[in-house]
This record gives C-alpha cells, structure tokens and sequence, in this order.
C-alpha cells in the first residue's frame, strides 16, 4: 500500500513590519494638506520639511513618493514637490462619489440612527452653526468633519463608513476652500437632515443629502472661488 506524500508546508516568511516613522510622516504631510497649512501649488522642499518635523530627509522622500501615488502631491522631474492643484474634474469625480455615499448613509441613518446619535448630531450641529455665526471657518471646518463622521457612524453600516472616512478626507480638502461661501447655508442643509433622520423619513433625507453636496459643488464652481 503507497501512501501519498505528506503536503509540504509552504515557506512563509515574516512579514516586514512597518516603519513607523516613515508612517508618521506621511500623516503628518496629509494633515497639513487636509488643515491648509499647506496650499495647493506650494512648494514642499525635503530639508526643511525634515527639519521642520525633526526627522531625516530619507522619510520624508519616502512619504513624498506615496503621496503622490495618492494624488495629494505633483513630482516635477528638476523642480521638485508640490501640493497638487485639484482640477474642476478631479473635483466633480469626488464629490459624484461623496454624494452616493452621502446619500445611502443618510438613508440608513434614518432607518437606524438612535435617540442618542441623535442628540450627537445635534450637539455638532450647534458647534458648527455658532461657528459659522462667528466666521471661524478652523472651527466650522473641524465641526463639519465630525457631523459626517458622526452621520456614518449613525448609518451602521461599518464598511459604508470606512469607504466614506476614505472619501472624506480628500472632501475635506476641498470643502475648507469653499467654507466661507457655503458657512450658514451648510448647516441649515444639516439641521434639515437631522430632523428627516430623527422622522425616520428616507426619502426626505435622502434628498436633502444630494442637494447638500450639489450646494458644495456650486460653490466649488463659482465665480468667486479661488481654488
């Protein structure tokens, strides 16, 4: 009687662990991108972006050549990086997207949000509206992040979430350059969608998210915007 070979074990090797100073500085670069600090078409020299975060020029080259497999930033061969300049197109391709996602979350939200989430967009809604009154477009900004967020999370829908975090940080991008001309029109677009989420009307809140982010895309276009 043959007995058949014993399978051989596949030779898996350790998996390289990631560096984290190397992801440490691609996030910081991406935060100054999304907060402003860095603009569109500004100049990124490896020297002092290393000195300005402590670290060697090698991480930050790293970092600089994913973001730019990412879209955030243009290698010019002789000329060096710089923050990329979002085309109208560019623009239009997202927020086609944010508004499918925004419109699905906004209708799961109104099917599954609870009292308490509620009562969270609500408290947001008030952060940001104040912010708005007061034209502290940072603070506006910050609160506009966290009501979306907080619309995600209300959603249930963890996978519908990571895909809209994914989108959001880009929108966030662009949104900060039109936040003083969307400013009260945003949040009461928001307020309207938080009474249809706690109505438990889908429809209604469906519609008003695509408006909301039709009214962006305007603003984005108009003009008066300076991109």
């Amino acid at each position: 009687m043959t007995h058949s070979a014993a399978p051989r074990t596949a030779a898996i090797r350790p998996l390289e662990r990631p560096v984290p100073l190397r992801q440490s500085v691609y996030d910081a670069l991406i935060d100054l991108i999304v907060g402003g600090e860095l603009r569109p078409g500004q100049h990124l020299v490896e020297t002092e972006l290393a000195r300005q975060l402590g670290v060697s020029r090698q991480p930050v080259r790293e970092a600089l050549h994913r973001l730019e497999a990412e879209g955030w930033v243009d290698l010019r061969p002789s000329q060096g990086a710089f923050v990329h300049v979002p085309t109208d197109h560019e623009v239009d391709e997202l927020l086609d997207v944010r508004e499918l996602l925004e419109a699905e979350t906004a209708r799961l939200a109104s099917r599954a949000a609870a009292p308490e989430q509620v009562a969270r967009l609500r408290a947001i809604w008030d952060e940001g509206h104040a912010a708005a009154e007061a034209d502290d477009v940072p603070r506006a900004v910050a609160a506009n992040d966290a009501f979306h967020a907080e619309l995600a999370q209300a959603a249930g829908n963890s996978v519908l979430a990571d895909l809209a975090g994914i989108v959001g940080r880009r929108v966030r991008w662009y949104y900060r350059l039109v936040a003083p001309a969307r400013g009260h029109g945003s949040w009461t677009e928001h307020k309207e969608l938080i009474d249809a989420i706690e109505a438990g009307d889908e429809e209604q809140a469906t519609q008003i998210a695509r408006k909301h982010t039709e009214r962006t895309r305007r603003a984005y276009h108009s003009p008066g915007h300076e991109g």
